[in-house]
């Protein structure tokens, strides 16, 4: 024999089930996400990109940097044009929300972007496609930084500046901020530093081309590199990664990382 339910608990059971309902009805009623057909549409991609933050963009048209080169492949593999559209504000900061980019502007972000937690705070992040982190570059590999003279070139990236200036406070070390690659080259080469920290691909390329030495800092965190795009652009999300692994997959993405690392794009 069958009870009664009492009334009061069809009560509770259908209260309880009103906010899944409702979540439910709002899935409905979201905006479909255009994010792709749009791209598609235009027959473009358009990426924001610092003015000049090598080796990601170097501002040379022979090699351009290693975010464009990628991107460019990337459009290609899409169907579709890459256009840069250059944004200073990238350069001179490392927040993304003090760059002031909107859709209007692009629909990628570029120019070495770490996938900080930050980072993913203002942004969704492509699947990664580097490493990057600080590094230490001197003509001869150092023991420690203790007491050490060093110069320190920041990237726009988004490396934790306050983490790197409690570890060299905590190394005694004499650290003065540098503008510019070229300031870099030129105080090391003068011997106004026994060694520099910058980020790691940059690193790298200098290590090559001086014939240096340029080695993780292990002591700090490391990051991967990647893209950022809109919040909510799932499908063109989606249609990025899936360009990434097949560039990956082909070669495309370290065969370039390797001829910046290297210099040989000089």
């Amino acid at each position: 024999m069958r009870h009664a339910v009492p009334p009061q608990a069809l009560v509770r059971e259908t209260a309880g089930a009103l906010p899944i309902l409702g979540l439910v009805a709002a899935a409905y009623l979201l905006p479909p996400d255009t994010s792709l057909s749009e791209v598609r549409a235009a027959g473009a991609l358009r990426a924001c990109v610092p003015s000049v933050d090598p080796p990601f963009v170097t501002g040379k048209a022979g090699a351009p940097g290693i975010d464009l080169e990628i991107l460019r492949a990337l459009a290609r593999g899409l169907g579709l044009t890459l256009v840069p559209a250059e944004e200073p504000a990238i350069s001179r900061d490392f927040n993304p929300r003090s760059w002031h980019l909107t859709r209007a502007a692009c629909e990628l972000i570029a120019g070495g972007l770490a996938a900080t937690p930050m980072t993913r705070s203002f942004l969704e992040t492509s699947t990664p496609y580097a490493e990057t982190g600080w590094a230490v570059l001197a003509p001869r590999r150092l023991p420690d930084l203790r007491r050490l003279r060093i110069g320190v070139l920041a990237p726009a990236s988004g490396l934790d500046r306050i983490a790197l200036t409690s570890y060299l406070r905590g190394e005694a070390a004499q650290v003065a901020i540098l503008p510019d690659p070229d300031a870099l080259v030129g105080s090391l080469r003068a011997g106004r530093f026994e060694a520099a920290i910058t980020e790691k691909l940059l690193a790298d390329r200098i290590a090559a081309q001086e014939r240096w030495v340029a080695d993780w800092l292990d002591e700090l965190p490391r990051y991967q590199v990647a893209f950022g795009l809109w919040k909510g652009d799932l499908t063109l999300k989606r249609a990025v990664n899936a360009g990434l692994e097949q560039l990956r997959g082909d070669g495309t993405v370290e065969t370039t990382l390797e001829r910046y690392r290297s210099g040989g794009t000089e």
